[in-house]
């Protein structure tokens, strides 16, 4: 019995107050990079949180003690975008050293491929894994958005574009959305070919979209854009709430943002141009 309690984990809840945010600090910094970090993704039930960075490397980190588990390196097809699967040890990633745009299946436990989806013919931009079931969607600048399933090489769908695209799944599986030119469009997961059952506006930016995301509890949504702005909606009716703006942002940068676990704030970090 003592020993069942003691294997339990104490979950404390804590919660978010601007003040409680403005009181925070930096509680480890680590250094090993030879490159800007392209990507990061904490897992949903670990305390892990994987990277991937220009120096082509991945690591994984163990956020409850501050250290860093495992440094994987990726040199001949270097490493972009990177998500965790419903394993805690394995990832899906997207290539960057522009002939080959494969994106891979990774065990980080022995350095493994166990899947290759092959289909994009150009620089994946966006990746999102559906957190209920084994699938996830990838958004190209060759203008296609790709449907897979882990389980399977080839994808199980596709959807064209005009522009390009930044994707993501709602915390149930049950919808994702596409961005592109100012619009972000609702798929309804299970009859996606149907096209879009919802088409929302972002209002005049139709500068390229960046980031597109659902807060936890799949009603609120936002959009980055490389204008430097981060639009913030109603996921059910579409109505656009607020616009921050972080400007200016780097060219070919990333504006990153996202939601506090209960969805009362916006977290966004950006290089800003130095000139």
């Amino acid at each position: 019995m003592g020993g069942a309690q003691s294997e339990r984990e104490e979950k404390v809840s804590l919660e978010l107050t601007e003040e409680i945010l403005q009181s925070m600090e930096v509680g480890m910094t680590f250094r090993d990079y030879n490159g800007r970090i392209s990507s990061m993704d904490f897992h949903r039930t670990s305390s892990y949180l994987v990277t991937a960075s220009d120096d082509e490397s991945i690591r994984l980190y163990d956020v409850a003690s501050a250290t860093c588990l495992k440094t994987i390196n990726s040199k001949k097809y270097g490493v972009d975008l990177v998500c965790f699967t419903s394993h805690p040890t394995t990832v899906i990633y997207s290539s960057k050293n522009g002939w080959d745009e494969s994106l891979r299946l990774l065990s980080l436990n022995d350095n493994k491929y166990l899947r290759y989806f092959r289909g994009h013919h150009d620089r994946v931009v966006s990746l999102s894994l559906c957190a209920r079931k084994e699938c996830f969607i990838s958004g190209s600048l060759d203008r296609t958005v790709l449907l897979w399933d882990q389980r399977a090489e080839k994808c199980q769908g596709l959807l064209r574009v005009q522009g390009k695209p930044a994707t993501a799944y709602d915390e149930q599986g049950v919808v994702f959305a596409i961005a592109f030119g100012g619009y972000i469009r609702m798929f309804d997961a299970r009859k996606y070919e149907k096209g879009p059952f919802d088409i929302f506006s972002v209002g005049e930016d139709v500068s390229d979209a960046n980031i597109v995301k659902f807060s936890n509890d799949g009603r609120l949504m936002l959009l980055t854009t490389s204008d430097g702005h981060i639009h913030v909606l109603d996921s059910f009716r579409g109505t656009l709430l607020s616009t921050y703006n972080v400007k200016p942002i780097s060219r070919n940068l990333t504006l990153e943002a996202s939601f506090s676990p209960e969805g009362m704030f916006v977290i966004s970090g950006c290089k800003l141009d130095e000139h």
